[in-house]
């Protein structure tokens, strides 16, 4: 081979493996930017720790009448039919972790849930996590006879309703 021929060979491999290099170092080469700079982006917020919810799991323990309302219109007339399903009563029993034992929207098995305050104020009962998660509902309002929650994930909330809870009297 001649000496002509040994050099396009040895280009023929140093030109693509000079270039492999180069484009290897686009990966962290940048040039400088001269034009104004965007600022940065707002780091999303760390989720909302679980604070102690100013409902105990033992006050909401026990037998409730339960129905639902979609338009607020209709909260009296669902609380008095929710009176009537004492009859076949939802039951929350306490559960083994200082929570209360209630369905979750779809789910067949009750399980434990915990009662989550939250910051601004608000009661929810879910899973452990921080409050207001999407399988949590928000307890709207509770005075030790009637409670009115509701979904925090908007596609249950649409199908379910706003609930409301009226507590049975103790049998006789």
């Amino acid at each position: 081979m001649t000496q002509a021929g040994r050099a396009r060979r040895v280009l023929g491999w140093a030109v693509p493996l000079a270039l492999a290099v180069v484009l290897a170092g686009c990966e962290t080469f940048s040039l400088p930017s001269f034009g104004p700079s965007a600022p940065p982006l707002p780091a999303e917020p760390p989720p909302e720790p679980e604070l102690p919810a100013s409902i105990r799991a033992d006050e909401i323990v026990g037998r409730w009448g339960y129905a639902a309302y979609h338009k607020p219109d209709d909260r009296a007339r669902t609380e008095a039919a929710a009176k009537n399903q004492c009859r076949q009563p939802y039951v929350i029993n306490p559960g083994t972790s200082g929570g209360v034992i209630m369905h979750l929207a779809d789910e067949a098995q009750p399980q434990e849930l915990r009662l989550k305050g939250s910051r601004g104020g608000k009661n929810y009962i879910g899973p452990s996590g921080p409050p207001g998660g999407e399988k949590d509902r928000e307890i709207v309002s509770f005075d030790g006879r009637v409670i009115i929650m509701r979904f925090v994930d908007k596609d249950a909330a649409t199908r379910y309703g706003t609930g409301v809870y009226v507590r049975c009297a103790p049998r006789a």
